[in-house]
């Protein structure tokens, strides 16, 4: 299919603030509030990111603020309670930094922040370079795509050609209906070849933009049979080359 699938440098913001590792902590806080977001990556001197520092490597500051963890006793397993001491970006960020590059496409860039459990992704270029930021919001607005763009792109990149490839008079392509609404995509019309109805609906679901796939999709109507007392002519008839018994009265 020759349609370029949308990538994160269709959907990134490109204007990003960023930190060094010496950030102070107040100065962290100070940016977030000023920028309006809730994380920001961490370079080193060559410009790579190297971390990421959230708000919620800052909480700790605040939940051990009355008394720290080692008040009484060991922190609980498994927490960031050492960082109500630390001071600077480079002590506060989560590291590595988990990134994408600008020419991911979207399905990657979701796949990594689920597995992640992160909420934005750093965009980088290949020796790491900070390029942009990409957010799970950014990574919605392909469903903001008009119900007519995605139908034109079904009927262009999918129904011509799966269908139109199988049937020189392209009668089948053409018997086929397109309906889109907020998304949905239902499939409708009868083709020739029923063994492609399942590739149809996994190529239409892959379109940027759909929510959903229904097939109505049937293969061509069985001819009715005029004369039962005739074989079907679909069905083998007698073998005229060996001799045939006749039944004896």
């Amino acid at each position: 299919m020759d349609a370029a699938p949308t990538v994160v440098d269709d959907v990134m913001t490109h204007r990003v603030v960023a930190l060094r590792a010496g950030a102070a902590f107040k100065d962290i806080v100070k940016t977030m509030w000023e920028w309006r977001v809730s994380a920001l990556p961490v370079l080193d001197d060559a410009g790579r990111v190297v971390g990421v520092v959230s708000e919620a490597d800052l909480l700790p500051k605040e939940e051990y603020r009355r008394g720290g963890p080692g008040r009484y006793g060991q922190a609980r397993p498994g927490t960031d309670a050492h960082k109500a001491w630390a001071v600077t970006a480079g002590d506060l960020m989560s590291a590595p930094a988990v990134t994408v590059t600008a020419d991911a496409t979207l399905a990657h860039a979701a796949r990594v922040m689920a597995r992640n459990n992160v909420k934005r992704l750093p965009v980088v270029d290949r020796a790491g370079a900070l390029k942009g930021i990409v957010s799970r919001a950014d990574l919605l607005k392909v469903f903001l795509r008009a119900d007519e763009d995605i139908a034109a792109e079904v009927r262009r990149e999918v129904v011509l050609r799966l269908f139109g490839a199988h049937d020189d008079l392209g009668r089948d392509s053409e018997a086929i209906g397109i309906e889109v609404r907020e998304g949905v995509v239902t499939l409708t019309g009868r083709v020739c070849d029923t063994d492609l109805v399942p590739l149809a609906v996994l190529l239409t679901r892959a379109v940027e933009g759909v929510v959903d796939v229904r097939s109505a999709l049937a293969g061509p109507p069985r001819r009715p049979n005029l004369d039962p007392d005739l074989p079907d002519a679909d069905m083998p008839g007698p073998d005229l080359s060996r001799p045939q018994r006749t039944a004896r009265a």
